[in-house]
């Protein structure tokens, strides 16, 4: 054991090296884990446990199940037959009974487990003759004073070159030198909230969560499943907490510490705009435009996300809060992710306010410099009340003259700090960011926890639903029969491929993945010759693409085949059938989109996924879930049941450190916790600044200030 009196000046930030015991060669092998401080040894937390089988007598164990039992040794047998072949027996016995190991090749234990020698035995046992029998058990020997119990190990990430017996001991000893010594950042009080702040139905399986120090100890060498446990807790609680506090901080700089215009929506004004839109809006709706309303009318900027399923009518709602802005006499401005998107926004803005004095703006990155320059002039001196654009806002010098309204479509597209930079101006907007992506809570609390949340479910009344069809390579004819039947009735089809060439191919496995370009000849060729086909993707410049997309929507031809371009927003209400190709290599939320741009009108839709290259059996299954289910929300969940946080994280969260111990899936109770919790310190205690606090709020900034341009919050 280390000298705790010798190694008195050893802090979290030195190096290993003044770690008594610590070879250098071992100091090498820990360097390739990135552990190079001391700090780093007590944070490497196992990545799973061995948990052993429950002790049993000799007649309670089964062969096949997991056992552990104590005893004697009282006999040993060794044989070899040929030269460096062995088979090494001990018998092993209690009072219950007696048990055989056997050890092949391994001759040495016969030495290591003399006769008498007490051990405990843990492994799976099988039947021989008629006696139980543990081939290459773990076991261990008792000293007399030991206390029989099966020991949870804790098991490490590795490198090439490290074994676990490299990183079991030096952990093990390096925690126990400085567990007393660790600064506690959660106190005895947020401990006993985080509790309280659970939901009822995980509260009862909950024991109080423990101090750093017990906690650290019991992280890396568990005496038991429930200490394991509640030190897994406390670290994930924690966890989450900085980053939670992390957000809070970042609402409240985004709201309470800023101006911004308040605007009232009078019941004069909320009428003249309703009656604009020809159709009744749904209950969802108009909850979350009253939201927006009470939010608009505060003299601190709004920061809401709205998350709508696919068809749910978002846009309505970010139409009224533009036009409401106008009507507050301020600017309003609406980014979208594509040029075909924003293009399609200013199109239905325009026809919308045909006739009135509202003055629509458009700018994308494929305007002239003498538009563009004409456009920024409009806009400083407010001729523009409401501008729609691209990425293009942001950058360059844009003045609004009064900018009160910021809506930012398709949120997931854009970075945190994209955002930041269309807030910035003379005074500070209120911000709406949207999404027809349907977000895992658990995920939309790390990804957005500095917003509030409005959601939206109910989807228009009158729109006929999509019928989602998983397709065999046998149907490929028959289905493209179905297609010209839809044709000939005079609807439009989409076809869908995730590649433009089939250059991209995968050259490694050679597999063929499907492309536009392919798929736009042999359709135009073959199976869909007698009807106009036309071909769009993301390489094509943006007037070509603006071209093929109005001339779709106006009917002009038939079938469009294309990349994912058409994700987001494409609106076609005469387009009715869709064909998805390589459809495994697409995430469910993103086929979710897909199939929400047809079926947009009074006629049925009918979507036909098709797989290529081999689909792995857990691909058929996801795109089963897609078959049975139409609800975006239900999607997200088993997406992220499926697939994991990273593929839904995306560019928002790619900026932020990962998760060390919390899982977004299984940790969903203790996320909610944790930011009811940062809620009420931030509401307390805005800067984090009481003595109490002080730890908890060196490891927000350590950890998220520059990440989430926090400054002097903390």
């Amino acid at each position: 054991m280390i000298d705790k009196e010798a190694t008195s000046e050893i802090s979290l930030n030195s190096p290993l090296s003044d770690l008594p015991g610590l070879t250098p060669t071992r100091a090498r092998l820990f360097s390739r884990l990135k552990m190079h401080r001391v700090r780093d040894v007590v944070f490497f937390f196992p990545r799973s446990y061995e948990i052993p089988a429950p002790l049993m007598d000799v007649d309670q164990i089964r062969e096949g199940e997991p056992a552990s039992l104590v005893g004697e040794v009282t006999e040993i047998e060794s044989t070899s037959r040929t030269p460096g072949k062995s088979i090494t027996g001990i018998l092993v016995e209690n009072e219950s009974g007696a048990v055989r190991l056997v050890f092949f090749n391994q001759a040495y234990r016969a030495t290591q487990y003399p006769r008498g020698s007490r051990v405990m035995v843990s492994g799976t046992p099988k039947l021989s003759g008629f006696r139980m029998e543990f081939v290459h058990p773990k076991v261990t020997v008792l000293e007399e004073e030991d206390i029989a119990q099966a020991q949870i190990l804790p098991i490490y990430s590795l490198s090439e070159g490290i074994k676990q017996w490299d990183l079991r001991g030096p952990i093990a000893e390096t925690v126990e030198l400085m567990a007393d010594r660790l600064t506690e950042a959660l106190p005895s009080s947020i401990r006993t909230q985080a509790l309280v702040e659970l939901e009822d139905n995980m509260r009862d399986d909950q024991t109080a969560l423990p101090d750093i120090a017990t906690a650290i100890r019991h992280i890396h060498n568990p005496p038991d499943e429930a200490s394991l446990a509640a030190a897994r807790s406390r670290f994930v609680f924690q966890e989450l907490l900085v980053m939670q506090l992390a957000m809070a901080l970042r609402r409240r700089s985004l709201t309470v510490d800023l101006q911004a215009p308040p605007i009232e929506s009078t019941a004069m004004i909320d009428a003249r705009i309703v009656n604009r839109f020809p159709f009744s809006l749904t209950g969802d709706q108009r909850l979350v435009i009253d939201e927006i309303r009470r939010d608009m009318a505060c003299q601190f900027p709004m920061n809401r996300m709205l998350q709508a399923d696919v068809g749910a009518g978002k846009t309505v709602v970010a139409i009224y809060a533009m036009l409401s802005t106008v009507a507050g006499g301020h600017q309003a401005v609406l980014m979208a992710p594509t040029e075909v998107l924003a293009r399609q926004h200013h199109r239905t803005l325009t026809r919308m306010m045909d006739g009135s004095q509202v003055r629509i703006g458009l700018l994308t990155g494929s305007i002239s410099r003498r538009e563009r320059a004409e456009l920024i002039v409009a806009v400083a001196s407010g001729d523009i009340d409401m501008l729609i654009g691209t990425q293009a806002l942001i950058y360059g010098e844009i003045e609004f003259k009064s900018l009160g309204l910021c809506v930012i479509d398709e949120q997931h597209k854009f970075g945190v700090n994209q955002r930041v930079k269309l807030r910035s101006g003379g005074i500070d907007p209120h911000v709406l960011v949207m999404s027809a992506t349907p977000i895992p809570r658990s995920v939309a609390l790390t990804m957005f926890g500095d917003v509030e949340l409005s959601t939206m479910r109910e989807k228009p009344p009158g729109r006929a639903g999509v019928k989602t069809y998983l397709g065999r390579d046998e149907w490929r004819n028959r289905w493209w029969g179905f297609v010209r039947e839809r044709l000939d009735e005079g609807r439009q089809a989409f076809v869908v491929a995730p590649r433009v060439t089939s250059v991209e191919s995968d050259e490694e496995s050679k597999e063929s993945v499907a492309s536009v370009e392919a798929t736009y000849e042999e359709l135009a060729k073959d199976q869909l010759r007698d009807y106009q086909v036309e071909l769009l993707h993301g390489r094509m410049p943006p007037e070509e693409k603006e071209s093929v997309m109005r001339r779709f929507a106006n009917g002009d031809f038939h079938v469009l085949v294309s990349t994912t371009v058409i994700e987001v927003g494409i609106d076609i209400p005469n387009a009715t059938v869709m064909t998805i190709l390589g459809a495994q290599r697409f995430g469910l939320a993103q086929l979710h989109q897909l199939r929400g741009r047809i079926a947009r009108g009074t006629h049925a839709g009918h979507l036909c996924l098709f797989t290529d290259g081999g689909a792995a059996p857990e691909e058929y299954e996801r795109l089963q879930v897609m078959e049975q289910s139409d609800d975006g929300f239900e999607l997200a969940e088993a997406d992220f049941r499926m697939r994991g946080a990273g593929d839904l994280l995306g560019q928002r969260q790619s900026g932020m450190p990962p998760m060390m111990v919390a899982d977004l899936q299984r940790d969903e109770a203790w996320l909610l916790s944790a930011r009811r919790v940062a809620q009420a310190v931030v509401e307390d205690d805005p800067t984090l600044g009481s003595p109490e606090l002080d730890e908890l709020g060196k490891q927000v900034r350590r950890r998220y200030a520059k990440r989430l341009e926090l400054g002097d919050a903390v």
